[in-house]
């Protein structure tokens, strides 16, 4: 019989990994579209969309304070850029603020946290992980020449990102982060997140209405409806592959 304590580990494995694979498909779905309208086809849409999606959910996952300090900064600078310049900013600024103003925040407190090589290691084996599905989903779409739903992708992509990182996370990152300067690592971490965040507040804020034409607004629309399912996607594929490497062994309270 299942103990109580195991029970609750094994509910929290599915809430966090679902979550987190919540998290993964919306950013994968929602990138995979845009690089579509913007005419990149064949391997590039899903290889970009998956390695970004898994830089990003990865630290999250594996750094969080760091990924929240990125967080918190990307949502200041989209703030205060919108105050200073209006509504009619472009992408490019919005996201370089918030770019600039993470990596700010993140070399801070990596001096005050004193903070290790690890988040900088743990979103690097996110990018590998990344790659190697982006290009599996790039060659079994191009085999099976077949349109595959948006849920059913990011299901399929959180599952192999997640199954790869977790299995190399424990040879990897360990060897990895005693080679990079701590205050570089939580710094450039938490500028891809704050970049991320002021992305998507300009993609998903009202700037968008203003910013661009009437084509350009019809794909921005369907970017967001392609986010939902993406999450949704996300969220069973996430739930279903922390499960079951929770059950062979992959313990989610000895991650670190």
């Amino acid at each position: 019989m299942i103990s109580k304590d195991r029970f609750a580990t094994i509910v929290m494995t599915a809430v966090v990994w679902g979550l987190s694979g919540g998290i993964f498909g919306a950013l994968f779905s929602g990138l995979y579209q845009i690089l579509s309208t913007l005419g990149l086809s064949g391997w590039q849409p899903p290889v970009v969309a998956a390695t970004a999606a898994a830089v990003t959910t990865t630290a999250f996952y594996s750094a969080m304070p760091v990924a929240l300090t990125g967080a918190m900064a990307g949502v200041l600078a989209s703030i205060g850029a919108l105050i200073l310049v209006g509504n009619d900013l472009g992408f490019p600024p919005m996201a370089a603020a918030g770019g600039i103003t993470g990596v700010a925040a993140g070399g801070f407190y990596a001096w005050m946290a004193e903070s290790g090589g690890r988040p900088l290691a743990e979103a690097l084996t996110g990018l590998l992980a990344g790659l190697i599905a982006g290009g599996a989903l790039a060659a079994m779409v191009t085999l099976t020449e077949q349109q595959v739903s948006t849920l059913v992708l990011a299901a399929g992509v959180v599952a192999l990102v997640g199954t790869l990182f977790q299995v190399s996370d424990r040879w990897i990152v360990d060897h990895v982060a005693a080679l990079l300067p701590g205050g570089l690592s939580a710094a450039l971490v938490a500028g891809l997140i704050a970049t991320l965040v002021a992305s998507s507040i300009w993609v998903l804020g009202g700037t968008t209405a203003f910013a661009l034409g009437g084509a350009a607004s019809d794909a921005m629309g369907q970017v967001r409806q392609e986010i939902g399912p993406g999450f949704l996607g996300g969220l069973l594929g996430g739930a279903v592959t922390g499960l079951v490497l929770e059950l062979v062994g992959f313990h989610l309270e000895d991650h670190s």
